[in-house]
Formats: C-alpha cells, structure tokens, sequence
C-alpha cells in the first residue's frame, strides 16, 4: 500500500516546527513515519539548502538561481526519499515543499509563473501531497516572532515585510484554490488552539482514507 504524503507550509515564524513536533507525536502510535523538509532531506539537498540560506554577501543569489537550486534540491529529494518511503507505504510528512516555490518565488521573487509551473510538472509530476496544512498569519506578526526567537537569520529571514506579505497572499490564493488538499490553520492563535485545528484536520484526513 503506499503510504500519505503531508506538507506544512507557512511563512517565518508561522510556529512549522512546533506543528511538525506535534503531527509527529500524533500520527507516529498508528502509522509508520518520516520526517524531512525543503529544501533538504537527503545529503545532496542539505547541501544545497546550506547555499540557498547562507549564501556569502559577497556574490548575491540571483532570483533564477534560487528557483533552480530549489529544484535541484527538490529532484533528489523526491527520488531518494519521499518516493522510495510512499512506495513503502511510509507516512511522510515534509516542512515545506512545492507551495513553498509558488509562494516564495513566484509570490516573494515576482518570478514568472509559467516558468515555475513547467519545473513543477517536470520535476514533481505527480508526487503531489494528499494534504497540505499551511500555517497561517499576517507577516509583520510572523516576523516579531522571529525577531523574539533571537538568533541568526538566514538570507531568506533578511527579507523586507512586503515580500512576506506577498508569500502570504500567494499561500492564501493557492489555498482558495485547492481547498480540499490545502487547509488553512490561523497560526496566530495561541498554541492551544492551533493544536486543537491541527487535531482536528488531522482527525478528518485520517476518517477520510478510511472511506
């Protein structure tokens, strides 16, 4: 039997990693789970994520450079770990994944959106999620979080509010269009209640392989 494939999206300081911590202790009892992120998940792709958020000042990443790496990134990610975990009849639950690119390079970056649908179906095809849980909330709101959480911030963090507003627009826009794969948390609640709609999404995916 192949196995689900579950996406969290969102945008800096949506509270990702908190929901991914929380869907593992959630799913891990029943089903058979693996846990990853984009970009990354394998070595080759790690590496290219650690150019893509830590690139040096000195020579400035390109938009057209970003979009390719993150599908470069992408192609190994899915041919030697997330296909080969589905085809084991593995969960598998990724932070972030292909949304991400709409949202952030097509939305943040202005990229063309031909351009990027042409790499989504040569490269993703249709390893699709069966569900997306993006994590919603209004940019200025994200960024005080990540500000509060202190630290260094990669080049992707660095970003000025309006391009954050701009990847939010676009993960709301996606949403409203595939209402029934991608469903919307407001992450700006406090952890209590994101949980409880997390729980609940989770609760209705679940009831529904069951059909």
């Amino acid at each position: 039997m192949i196995g689900k494939f579950i996406t969290v999206e969102g945008t800096e300081g949506a509270g990702k990693s908190t929901a991914m911590r929380f869907i593992e202790e959630y799913l891990s009892p029943t089903f058979p789970l693996v846990l990853t992120r984009e970009p990354g998940g394998t070595k080759l792709a790690e590496a290219i994520r650690h150019l893509l958020l830590h690139a040096k000042e000195t020579e400035r990443v390109a938009p057209m450079t970003e979009l390719l790496l993150m599908f470069a990134a992408r192609a190994q990610h899915i041919h030697h770990l997330i296909k080969p975990s589905l085809q084991a009849g593995k969960w598998v639950v990724s932070d972030r994944y292909i949304d991400a690119t709409y949202a952030y390079q097509v939305g943040g970056r202005e990229l063309n959106l031909e351009t990027i649908s042409l790499f989504d179906k040569q490269v993703v095809g249709d390893v699709y999620p069966d569900l997306t849980i993006l994590l919603d909330i209004p940019a200025e709101l994200g960024m005080q979080r990540t500000e509060k959480r202190g630290g260094e911030k990669d080049r992707i963090e660095q970003e000025q509010i309006s391009f954050f507003d701009r990847v939010r627009t676009t993960y709301l826009e996606r949403a409203k269009a595939d209402p029934k794969r991608m469903k919307v948390i407001d992450a700006s609640l406090d952890l209590t209640k994101v949980q409880a709609q997390l729980h609940a999404v989770l609760d209705e995916f679940i009831k529904s392989q069951s059909l």
